[in-house]
């Protein structure tokens, strides 16, 4: 019976590992961070591959590591599907028999029906009899993620599945992982260092520096709230700046901010206090160009001023960073290329943006 999957590992050496996290079933969790935080250690470890020093790793209530009653299950004990970057898959034998190996039964014949309805489900029908060398990267994926399944495992683990296809392929297999979990009952956790990819597929994500979690949560939640300005650059998040606390107002809502001696307006925090050194972020979404027949109005649009110094296109939007008066810094948002073109947007351009107070999240200072 699936169950949750419930992490906690700590070791100093030889990778630091200081990790809390959890998945419910039927949920992707994905694990980000740089190179090097540890995101495959604690595939590996929840895998069984893995021994770290302390920790217990609790699935479905069953207890698969827990260095206080010496437990450590072996992989086999542990049910886990995992899916390599690589892929791993058995060169001499084709996509139908590199998926039956997996496939629970004495009979063989059992064991390739079964073998099939999973390459069925993968929508690799038609193929099994290919070998692996005969298959394309986002089909020997597919063939990776089937023979994952077949084991029909209390959690489903996946190291960078798709980082060996292109990116169109990429985006293709991505979309078929996400309507194939709808039919998952287990925990997913997803290593990745495409944060596009985690907002794609991922229902939780946590935040991973040298082994250590900073931050787990819903993906929306942890991308427009990160704990830290640590988070929030792990995140690749722009408009990052620092700021003091000059006044708060609890009973109308709103924090002051002085940024660069000019007031800023944001949600009302209880966490600081005037005279407060924070970081505070405001995501592109709360930045919005004002129309030159429709100047700001209201403390809560923080009206700012500066010049375009950066414009690409990408599809339908067009990024923008521009310098703001008197700050350190730029300020970056995104318009659609009918209101760049309309308002003649270009490198060396003034331009005037309000800043939502209401999108403006503060976090302590580093």
């Amino acid at each position: 019976m699936n169950g949750a999957l419930k992490v906690s590992l700590r070791q100093e050496s030889p990778i630091p590992v200081d990790a809390t996290f959890e998945c419910s079933p039927g949920d992707i969790l994905a694990l980000v961070g740089p190179s090097g935080s540890g995101k495959s250690t604690l595939l590996r470890a929840i895998a069984g591959l893995n021994k770290v020093r302390s920790g217990r790793i609790e699935c479905g209530g069953s207890v698969w590591f827990d260095t206080h009653s010496n437990t450590h299950a072996t992989p086999q004990a542990r049910r886990c599907g995992l899916v390599f970057q690589s892929f791993a898959l058995f060169p001499l034998m084709t996509a139908l028999d590199n998926v039956a190996v997996a496939v629970e039964g004495s009979s063989l014949a059992l064991r390739r029906d079964r073998a099939l309805g999973w390459l069925q489900s993968v929508n690799m029908d038609g193929l099994q009899n290919r070998l692996p060398s005969a298959l394309s990267g986002g089909q020997r994926q597919r063939v990776a993620v089937a023979r994952a399944l077949a084991r029909e495992p209390a959690v489903l683990l996946l190291d960078e599945p798709f980082s060996a296809v292109d990116q169109i392929t990429r985006r293709k297999l991505q979309t078929e992982l996400a309507e194939l979990r709808e039919a998952m009952a287990m925990p997913v956790v997803l290593v990745t260092h495409d944060l596009t990819e985690a907002q794609l597929l991922a229902d939780q994500v946590c935040v991973l520096h040298r082994g250590k979690t900073l931050q787990q949560g819903p993906v929306e939640h942890v991308m427009r709230a990160p704990a830290s300005a640590r988070v929030a650059r792990l995140l690749d998040q722009r408009n990052l700046f620092s700021a003091t606390v000059t006044a708060q107002n609890e009973e109308e809502g709103w924090t002051e901010l002085d940024w660069f001696d000019r007031p800023l307006r944001c949600r009302y925090s209880d966490t600081f206090r005037p005279g407060d050194s924070v970081a505070w972020l405001v995501p592109r979404g709360y930045v919005r160009m004002h129309r030159p027949d429709h100047p700001s109005s209201g403390d809560d649009e923080n009206a700012v001023s500066g010049e375009i110094i950066e414009l690409v296109v990408l599809g339908d939007e067009v990024q923008i960073a521009m310098t703001v008066e008197g700050v350190e810094g730029t300020l970056s948002f995104s318009v659609a290329v009918p209101v760049a073109e309309r308002n003649a947007l270009a490198k060396g351009v003034p331009v005037s943006v309000s800043l939502i107070a209401e999108g403006i999240h503060l976090m302590a200072a580093e």
